[in-house]
Parts: structure tokens; sequence; C-alpha cells
């Protein structure tokens, strides 16, 4: 089992950093850098073993087009060197037991499947990759809401030869629209982008920033994907603690309301099902901090 960190957000906030719309967690990049490696401190103390760069919010939406531009790469070089302090920290005989995960988040904004844009999405990944390629010991494509948007993760990423997760987000239960067969948000099918995941051969495959409650369906359809296909693909969960959101809803638009009944030892319990399902790889999203992320390792580990 490995266990991963849980939400940078929240624990910013909780350990002194301010956040504001439209730069987000990316403000805490710029202004108090120092919090940044704080919070990947506090989750490998936790347990996490793979902890993810805060570079999720480096993206026009948030800091601008010209921002991006002129100085996205050297802020996404400075959370890739953020979270390699943080892992290497402590290190036995130079040798990290931390890995350190680029995050690549969906270009053109969170849920939005319908926003993706194929022919630009290269150009704006390349700065990320070219930013954190020096720090990082794998990518994490994140979030994603269509399979394109994985496909252009695995594109700009190839030249650097490191291992690639992708980790998709599903439609959550209380959408109404919602069918029963657990989807991405795109309403393409988790068994559509099992199968793609194999032929792109990605190291993992995620589900990640969705309801607890959706994850274990997806992962069974995974599993049963890739147990038919005779691979060992790695399977993942990490989900959020968020107030539902309907398909409509903005995931940017602001700081969403966390549900208080998911204490770490139910959310501990949701990542044994989890496992119990296939997962061997399991952590945080969103409201998710590093007492959920102590939970797991805990039961699990």
């Amino acid at each position: 089992m490995t266990i991963l960190d849980g939400g940078m957000s929240r624990e910013l906030v909780r350990l002194g950093a301010e956040l504001r719309q439209p730069e987000w967690s990316a403000l805490a990049l710029i202004e108090t850098p120092g919090i940044v490696q704080r919070v990947h401190e506090a989750f490998i103390e936790a347990g996490a073993e793979v902890i993810t760069t805060n570079s999720y919010a480096l993206v026009p939406f948030h800091i601008g087009e010209q921002r991006f531009r002129e100085q996205g790469a050297a802020l996404a070089r400075l959370s890739g060197e953020l979270a390699r302090a943080a892992a290497d920290a402590g290190a036995a005989d130079g040798q990290s037991r931390v890995r350190v995960a680029g995050c690549l988040p969906p270009i053109f904004g969170s849920y939005e499947p319908e926003a993706f844009e194929p022919a630009r999405a290269g150009a704006y990944l390349d700065v990320l990759v070219t930013g954190l390629s020096p720090s990082v010991d794998l990518w994490l494509g994140e979030t994603l809401s269509l399979i394109a948007e994985a496909k252009a993760v695995v594109a700009a990423t190839a030249a650097t030869g490191k291992p690639v997760w992708i980790s998709f987000t599903l439609e959550d239960r209380d959408a109404p629209e919602t069918p029963e067969v657990p989807r991405l948000r795109s309403g393409e099918t988790v068994e559509a982008a099992a199968r793609w995941a194999l032929e792109a051969g990605v190291a993992a495959l995620l589900f990640n920033c969705s309801q607890p409650e959706v994850m274990a369906a997806a992962v069974e359809r995974a599993a049963q994907v890739t147990k038919a296909a005779g691979s060992s693909l790695p399977l993942g969960v990490y989900a959020n603690a968020f107030e539902p959101k309907r398909r409509q809803g903005k995931a940017n638009a602001g700081l969403s309301g966390t549900r208080e009944e998911l204490t770490p030892a139910l959310y501990a319990a949701f990542a044994a099902d989890w496992a119990a399902r296939g997962a061997t790889i399991v952590g945080g999203c969103c409201g998710i901090g590093a007492a959920h992320i102590r939970a797991i390792a805990d039961r699990l580990k």
C-alpha cells in the first residue's frame, strides 16, 4: 500500500497562509513559500510516502495569462524545489523514502471537460513540465475530467522518461444527472478510462476530487478491466471532503464547504474499503488534512 498526501489549500490556511482568489494556493508560493514546505512536511510526518507539488493553481485561470507566461516556469520550479526539500529532509544516506509527484492540473478549469482545448493544452503543460522536471520523481495528472486531458499529460511528459500517474475526477452521486454507472465528469465510463490507461502505458490509474461514496464502484470497474487484460496496473483513490457539487457547479469559484462528519476515522474506513476492492494507492484531496492521512496510514500500513 502506498500512502499519498492530502489536500494542500486548507492545510496552508491552517498553518497561517492567506488564500484568496484568483491566485488561490498559488498565492502561497508567491507570498509564503515556507508554509508550503511546512505543509509537505506535515503530510510526511503523518505518513505520506508520495507528496504532490503545489502547482495545481499554476494555470492562467488563477494567476493570469501574462503572469503565467512570465513566471509560470519559475513558480513551477519553486513548487518542485519546496516539495523536494521536504521529501529529502532527514533522508538516510541521501535516499529519501518519500517520492515527489509533479502535479499537472486541468489547464482550462476543474470539472469543466467542455472547456478543454487540445490544440492549446500542450504549450501550457510544457511550461509546468519544464519547471517541475528537475525535482519530481513522477508525474501526476490529476482531477482530469476527460480522457483527452489525460492524453495531453502523457504527451507533454513523454520526453522526461518519468512514470506518469493519471487521476480522473468522477461524477458525484448527488448530481441528479449522475448515472448509476461510474463515469468521469465528461460522461465517459470508468471502463473506457481504464482501457485507455492500459493502452497508454501509464504507471497508475487513480480517481480523485469526488465524494468518497462514489469511489468504490470506480475502483471495482477499473479492477475488472485490468484483471481481464491480465494487467497489474496499480489503482488508487484520493477523495475530497466537499459538500456535493452539481454538474453545473464551478470548482474554481471559491472556498467550498466541507463535510464535518467526514472525520479521520470515517475517511480511514472508506480507505480500507477501497483497498479491499483493489486500490493500492490511497490518500486525500481537497479538505482531507494531515489528521486524515495519519488515520489511513495507521489503518492500512
